[in-house]
């Protein structure tokens, strides 16, 4: 024997207020929706009907609840329809007797009516319907305990329509104030094509008298521009820096996207405000633009997407994609247009939301090719963007900490060599990403140690002239393993350029870490040096441009040249931002002493004390 499911209208009810509708005020909406597609099934039955919806707030002289009445001039209901559509929870009007102009129809589950019941006990509808021969007026009283009751009206209407009729609820009287009813009914129905009048205290304000700004006419691009801008201050309580317009035929979505003046998280998603076919949607959408569209807020009207049951999200499918990667279009043309005619724009945007824009360029690769030759980065030559670095350059070399930029910055820019630093959050992983996206893109890390290797070489006669500083510096420098070059390059105020090798600040970092530490630590960093491959010696390179280098090759005295050689190895170690080892330091101290010594025994020669 088989039985039919019991349906507890209050526990829908409640399912309702608690986990499908964000409030109750959807009531509002709910009703405005109900009026709008009424008014949109009468105009398919008679192209010429024009369409309106009045709301009124009736306020009683005794002091009791106030009555709101929603009314519309639309197709109506008859009485067969009336028990269809009304008393069945999940029954539609759109779905089966207009299912030839369903995509006209904003409403589509039968549950919408129920979130009234979150606001009153009873609800009262008076209907006349246009299909009807005898066009009766029919009353349809639901209760919240599940009852209901129809019957024709004593007090019929003069023309096809449908009035609804709300009792306020004591706990919900706040939703019955001219003030809240106005402010809802702006909130869901501003854009509605159909004029919605509101009627409180004897006077009717037309809440809908202009199209939203993206269909109207401007004389210039400007004033377009301006109106955008506006709308969206209005909308969201903020200055935004650009607007941009969007338009996807796919669920023929049209709207505005609205640059943000400040950088959030790039994991952060923005919500949208979205109406569907003119009604507010939701402020809360997710879905509708890329991930990587973080940059920008938007107000959307949306005519061919689905909506969810609680119609305050759309629903993930083929169309909605569709439509999201054509406003993700309309985005990327902003940007290419930006690049293109307004590159200062451009670099501004991205200066804004410049670590974010990064972030989101390392997860996702369309918008890693979108954005990275407009990226601007640091270089030995000056700030550029990568586009420009390549046009220059077919290698992009960069180095991965702030120190061996600092190394080398001043000679290779000398030498015209252009390096990046990618000491930044992200810059480096984006460069490293290059040749995987891009593979005709070569990048490679440089290393202190290879800047010597462009330098201009020296004569045979300058060899020769050098003979014993290169013997001198070499025994001096050995037990620190560290080799010996001379070269000439500019800036020729720098005497020398210490060249290290990728490996080598951690190489010197293990090794100051092992000499600060316990024995027993100490041994376990010495067994994870032994374990390490062998790396190329770091070299100390001797520019025979600068004048003091020139003038310490013709020194005689051995130990005073020795002595030379040891400082500049130290200031080169200094300059290089490299954390000093403990025989460097005693290296240092030394030659501090030496040199106060010998300046003292000069003193000594030349003067008494008095």
């Amino acid at each position: 024997m088989d039985h039919r499911f019991q349906v507890n209208l209050r526990g829908v009810i409640d399912l309702l207020s608690h986990h499908l509708y964000s409030s109750p005020g959807v009531f509002v909406r709910e009703l405005l929706q109900n009026a709008t597609d009424a008014s949109r099934a009468r105009r398919n039955l008679e192209p010429a009907h024009q369409g309106e919806v009045r709301v009124e707030l009736i306020e009683k002289q005794d002091g009791g609840p106030p009555t709101l009445l929603f009314q519309d001039d639309g197709v109506g209901l008859t009485e067969e329809e009336l028990h269809r559509f009304l008393a069945t929870i999940g029954e539609s009007s759109k779905r089966e007797a207009l299912e030839a102009h369903r995509g006209d129809f904003i409403g589509q589950f039968g549950i919408g009516l129920l979130s009234c019941f979150m606001v009153c006990d009873e609800l009262l509808v008076v209907t006349r319907s246009v299909k009807a021969e005898g066009r009766e007026t029919w009353e349809w009283r639901g209760r919240q305990d599940g009852t209901y009751s129809v019957r024709p009206s004593e007090h019929p209407l003069a023309r096809p329509g449908t009035q609804v009729f709300l009792i306020a609820r004591p706990d919900a009287a706040e939703y019955f104030t001219h003030e809240r009813v106005r402010q809802l009914a702006l909130h869901y129905g501003s854009l509605l094509p159909f004029p919605l009048q509101l009627t409180a205290h004897g006077r009717t304000e037309h809440l809908n008298p202009t199209p939203p700004p993206w269909r109207r006419a401007y004389e210039s691009a400007a004033e377009r521009r301006q109106a955008l801008l506006a709308h969206g201050r209005e909308v969201f309580g903020m200055d935004f820096v650009d607007c941009v317009p969007l338009r996807a035929e796919a669920g023929q979505v049209e709207g505005v996207a609205y640059v943000l003046p400040f950088s959030p998280h790039f994991q952060s998603r923005q919500t949208h405000r979205v109406y569907l076919k003119d009604m507010l949607l939701t402020e809360r959408a997710e879905n509708l633009l890329p991930q990587w569209a973080f940059f920008v807020r938007c107000v959307v009207n949306a005519q061919g997407l689905r909506p969810t049951a609680s119609r305050e999200a759309f629903y993930e499918d083929a169309t909605l994609a569709s439509a999201r990667d054509a406003l993700g279009q309309c985005l990327r043309q902003y940007l290419v247009d930006l690049a293109t005619h307004e590159p200062r724009t451009l670099q501004r945007l991205i200066a804004l939301h410049g670590l974010s824009v990064k972030a989101l360029a390392l997860d996702d690769d369309d918008f890693y090719r979108l954005v990275i030759h407009w990226l601007p980065f640091e270089t030995t030559l000056g700030m550029m963007t990568l586009e420009h670095y390549r046009q220059g350059s077919p290698t992009v070399r960069y180095v991965t900490t702030l120190d061996t930029f600092r190394q080398v910055s001043r000679v290779a820019a000398a030498q015209g060599l252009c390096i990046i630093n990618a000491a930044y959050t992200h810059d480096a992983a984006l460069l490293e990403k290059l040749p995987r996206v891009l593979p005709n893109a070569r990048v490679e890390v440089f290393s202190a140690a290879q800047l010597p290797q462009g330098l201009e070489e020296l004569t045979a006669e300058e060899h020769e002239g050098v003979a014993r500083l290169r013997r001198i510096a070499e025994e001096a420098l050995e037990s620190f393993g560290c080799e010996v070059s001379l070269k000439k390059f500019l800036p020729a105020e720098v005497p020398t350029l210490y060249g290290d090798v990728e490996e080598g600040a951690f190489q010197r970092d293990l090794e100051r870490a092992r000499e600060e530490s316990d024995s027993l630590y100490a041994s376990l960093l010495e067994g994870t040096q032994d374990k390490a491959p062998p790396q190329e010696r770091p070299q100390l390179c001797f520019n025979l441009r600068n004048p003091v280098i020139r003038r310490l090759a013709r020194v005689r005295d051995t130990a005073q040249l020795r002595l030379s050689v040891e400082m500049l190895y130290v200031q080169a170690l200094l300059l290089g931002h490299r954390p000093l080892n403990a025989r460097e330091m005693a290296l240092l101290n030394r030659g501090l002493l030496g040199l106060i010594e010998s300046r003292l025994g000069d003193d000594e020669d030349t003067g008494s004390l008095h």
